[in-house]
Formats: structure tokens, C-alpha cells, sequence
């Protein structure tokens, strides 16, 4: 799925979350990145109890199945946990609504393997899951867990690459403007014919 929906959130614009606690974005953001991983945690219980309701396909009791859960499970991790310590608690839990930005968009890893590391190992993880319960209905709600995510991407994508661009530009103009200031304070020294200069002329 291609798309680029050009949406600003409303935090972003408006600053209600900010201004309701005086200010102070980085409260917010921390406030809003414990609400996301509780409800996350929730998230997960619910599923693998869903799961367990549901009938057992006699395929995915095969070892091999087993098995590529446990490595479909551990690549997931990997991602899901890299992706978090590159980004830390506000990159990784919109702390760009905030407004509050990395010094530049990450590049390393997992992200340089991935263009979406933390959603892709995410949805390994449920599809991860299902295969080690054997549960055929997991595979279907994995698909529906990377489709809610891929239409969130069409949002965060290009507003994330909009403001990391509008940033670059704001530092550049600055230096800019800084480096045409120091310009300006330097005095200007006319130009004078040394000795040596002065007896060439002569000869």
C-alpha cells in the first residue's frame, strides 16, 4: 500500500494536551507513551485469550510450525526492541506531536533494514502467536493488525518526514543568517601595498 494522506495531528496544531498541563510537552508525551504501552499490554492479553477460544488447526501443530514461530518471534522482538532504543521513549511514542524532534531521522539499524522496523516486528509477533497455538483465526487478525497499521503509516509517514524537512530548513536558514551577521561584524580591511609591494612598483 502506497499513500501520502497530508494530515497534521491535532496535538501538533493545537497543543491541547501541552497546554492543559501547563506546558509541559514532555510530561504529555511521557503521559501519552504510558497510556500507549498499557493499553498495548491489554492488547496482547486479549488476543492471546481470543486465541485461545479458537479451534486448533491440525497443520500448525507440525514441529516445523513450532519452530518458525519461535524464530518469527524472536526477529519480531529484535526489530520491536531495536526500534525502541533508537528512537528512545519520545521518537518512539510520537513525541514529534510534541513537537519534540531528533536531531535528525534515524538511519541505523533496524531502520536500515526496514523502513518500518517497529510495526513489521509487531505484526511477526501476532502472526508468531497464532503459529504456536496452532490457531488458524490468529493469522486472520494478524493480517488485520499490519493492515491498521499500514493506513496508520499513510498518516505518520509523510507528517513525519514533513517536519524532520521543515526542521532541516529552519537550521540551515539559521546558519545562514548567523554566518551573514559574523559577515557583517567583521571590519573590512582596505587593502595597502606593502614595502616589498611598493619598491616592485618602483623598479
Amino acid at each position: 500500500m502506497v499513500c501520502d494522506v497530508r494530515l497534521t495531528p491535532p496535538e501538533y496544531r493545537h497543543k491541547t494536551i501541552t497546554r492543559v498541563l501547563g506546558g509541559r510537552r514532555y510530561l504529555g508525551c511521557y503521559m501519552l507513551a504510558a497510556t500507549i504501552f498499557t493499553l498495548g499490554i491489554v492488547r496482547d492479553h486479549l488476543y492471546q485469550l481470543a486465541l485461545l477460544e479458537q479451534p486448533v488447526h491440525p497443520t500448525l501443530l507440525h514441529p516445523a510450525v513450532r519452530v518458525a514461530a519461535v524464530l518469527l518471534f524472536a526477529v519480531g522482538t529484535v526489530m520491536v526492541v531495536s526500534s525502541m532504543w533508537a528512537l528512545g521513549v519520545t521518537g518512539t511514542y510520537l513525541g514529534d506531536y510534541f513537537g519534540i524532534l531528533m536531531d535528525a531521522m534515524v538511519t541505523g539499524f533496524p531502520f536500515n533494514v526496514l523502513r518500518d522496523p517497529m510495526y513489521v516486528g509487531s505484526t511477526l509477533n501476532f502472526v508468531a502467536v497464532a503459529l504456536w497455538f496452532a490457531r488458524p483465526a490468529g493469522l486472520v487478525l494478524s493480517a488485520l493488525v499490519w493492515l491498521t497499521y499500514r493506513v496508520a503509516l499513510c498518516f505518520e509517514g509523510p507528517f513525519t518526514a514533513r517536519i524532520y524537512r521543515e526542521a532541516a530548513e529552519k537550521k540551515a536558514a539559521a546558519a545562514k543568517k548567523a554566518a551573514e551577521r559574523r559577515a557583517a561584524a567583521t571590519p573590512s580591511r582596505a587593502p595597502y601595498a606593502t614595502r616589498s609591494q611598493t619598491r616592485k612598483r618602483a623598479l
